[in-house]
């Protein structure tokens, strides 16, 4: 919806989150059916462990509070702190680093050789881009192309 809020919110919740030893994953601001939601998930720094209810609890006081004072979002809005699920989505570098050898799929913006979904092993990430292992081959995705990426648990 506003990608700007998004960001804003990113930047307030940031050292929110890190504090409490934890790890800022995503911000998602949206109108949805009943109203306009804010998103923010949340994980044990590192990814090892994942976040307790308490956890949750707690940073959601902390940036409801945090976000009035700053008047982040006009109008009204439902925040929600959650834990990123299994199949989490992968935002940063450092998002993805933690993946290496695991499978992840990709939906770019723009079709890359003819497809926007590509799912497959990461082998590699660098600042620009990751390398994805599949069909035989490798595919090198820059994040600027990335609209959409989440890691994929084995089934």
């Amino acid at each position: 919806m506003n990608g700007t809020v998004a960001a804003r919110v990113w930047e307030l919740a940031d050292p929110v989150v890190t504090h409490e030893g934890l790890e800022l994953v995503d911000v998602e601001f949206r109108r949805e059916q009943h109203g306009t939601v804010l998103r923010v998930f949340i994980d044990r720094a590192g990814g090892e462990g994942g976040v307790s209810l308490d956890d949750l609890t707690r940073v959601s006081r902390q940036l409801s509070d945090l976000l009035d004072v700053h008047d982040v979002v006009a109008g009204s809005y439902n925040l929600e702190v959650s834990s990123p699920g299994i199949d989490r989505r992968l935002r940063r570098p450092e998002h993805f680093r933690r993946y290496i050898g695991k499978t992840v799929r990709v939906r770019t913006a723009e079709p890359i050789d003819g497809r926007r979904v590509f799912t497959g092993t990461l082998t590699a990430v660098d600042a620009d881009a990751i390398v994805l292992a599949l069909d035989g081959g490798c595919h090198t995705i820059r994040f600027a192309d990335i609209a959409r990426a989440n890691y994929q648990p084995e089934s």
